[in-house]
């Protein structure tokens, strides 16, 4: 559609009811707000042309921590923060296939040449960066048979970086969901475009990350995820309305970084698949339970306490995120909230990945946790730690009449911008306008 035009229906409210159903009722002059500055942004950068704007959501963890990287089994959701895309078909002479050039907002430009297949190597130079997943996306595009070309996008996000809400997934799925609406007529599905994100993260910018982030933002809505076969994982997309059960999804910052702890993140992996090695297995999906629980004493000796440890709670969470799938899909909240603390008390006790054992002094997420339990008694409330844990969030399930409540005692605390209302939305990655 052409610029001006698009402009013009976004402040006439032509759109008003797509951005009641991405952001919630009282966000669409804000949304509105935010979409006219970007579309003024990207014509300021490219000029006047036709142009999509397209949305993909972070995602929010909801059981299953630490068990994708194992084969095991996750309970995830896309929620209201978004990045969202001004984008149109590149201008660059050379024809279409030459040139990805992305300007997101607060960062330095991206200028891929995706002119022929040598330029679409991995570069050991463009690691941890941007320019790397949109060079490794279109890599496996074409080793996949899909069309690539070139495009033109402005970007802006609200999915806060560290939060845990998986900025860099979405980002990922909003450039293999650009190449397929531009120019694969969307043929590709929301699973392939997840995976060839996974690929483009773990083979381009170098992190190696399971598939939970990408799947979620790709296919919204909350969706349970089966990681048995890693190449063709299950999913199931369920039919859950959280803004119908009169609870709100609250994130809460207590501070930390997320420097330096690969290693911390990596244990958690390591330890797992040492135990599952002793049986001759890759991961602990392929452990039987009963086989495991004859074998701790050998396992102590090998291994020490905390990787079996880890392992029981692998294999309770797994049970869990089984069982929060039935409780949604069977409307019995009551026993999902159950579930939730539960799978906070585990990551806890078992997994340990609240806080950094050399770093005893700095334990926001335990303290964020604590305070929670005080506020929220009796109030029909869940919390648990969220995302990879160490630093980071934690994610708390409150009656919407309480939230406001919550907020006022944690700000003082860790701070005025450490708190977010959310709410699960059903789209994935989108055509928004």
């Amino acid at each position: 559609m052409e610029l001006a035009i698009l402009a013009e229906n976004l402040k006439n409210g032509v759109y008003n009811e797509k951005l009641r159903k991405l952001y919630g009722d009282n966000k669409i002059e804000s949304a509105k707000a935010r979409y006219l500055k970007a579309v003024e942004n990207f014509e300021s950068l490219y000029g006047n042309r036709d142009i999509e704007i397209i949305s993909v959501p972070g995602r929010s963890e909801i059981l299953g921590n630490h068990t994708d990287h194992n084969h095991g089994c996750v309970l995830a959701a896309a929620i209201n923060l978004d990045v969202i895309a001004v984008v149109s078909k590149s201008l660059i002479p050379g024809g279409r296939k030459s040139h990805i050039r992305i300007q997101s907002e607060g960062f330095d430009p991206d200028d891929v040449d995706i002119s022929n297949t040598e330029n679409l190597a991995s570069a050991e130079r463009e690691k941890f960066t941007s320019s790397a997943i949109i060079r490794g996306t279109c890599n496996r595009f074409v080793e996949l048979g899909h069309e690539i070309g070139g495009f033109d996008a402005y970007t802006v996000s609200d999915v806060l970086k560290g939060s845990g809400l998986s900025s860099s997934a979405a980002f990922e799925i909003l450039v293999g969901f650009i190449l397929n609406y531009l120019y694969n007529e969307d043929k590709i599905t929301p699973l392939e475009i997840a995976q060839i994100g996974q690929y483009a993260e773990n083979n381009y910018f170098g992190k190696p990350c399971g598939l939970m982030d990408q799947t979620a933002c790709s296919v919204g809505g909350f969706v349970a995820i089966d990681f048995k076969n890693p190449a063709e994982p299950a999913v199931e997309k369920l039919d859950f309305d959280l803004t119908k059960s009169g609870y709100s999804l609250c994130i809460v910052s207590p501070g930390g970084s997320h420097d330096n702890l690969n290693q911390e993140y990596a244990d958690i992996r390591k330890e797992m698949e040492q135990v599952a090695a002793y049986f001759g297995k890759e991961v602990l999906r392929d452990v039987d339970k009963a086989e495991f629980n004859n074998n701790i004493d050998k396992l102590r000796q090998l291994y020490g306490d905390r990787a079996i440890l880890r392992s029981m709670h692998y294999f309770a969470e797994n049970i869990r995120v089984r069982a929060g799938a039935d409780a949604l899909k069977d409307g019995n909240f009551e026993g999902f909230l159950q579930l939730i603390t539960s799978s906070g008390n585990s990551s806890f006790k078992y997994l340990q990945n609240l806080y950094v054992p050399k770093e005893p002094q700095s334990q926001g997420l335990p303290l964020a946790l604590a305070l929670s339990e005080e506020i929220l008694v009796n109030k029909q409330a869940a919390a648990r730690v969220h995302g990879g844990g160490f630093a980071g969030t934690i994610q708390a399930f409150i009656p919407k009449r309480f939230v406001g409540e919550y907020f006022e005692k944690i700000r003082p605390i860790f701070g005025e911008d450490s708190c977010l209302e959310l709410f699960v939305r059903n789209d994935g990655a989108v055509v928004v306008m």
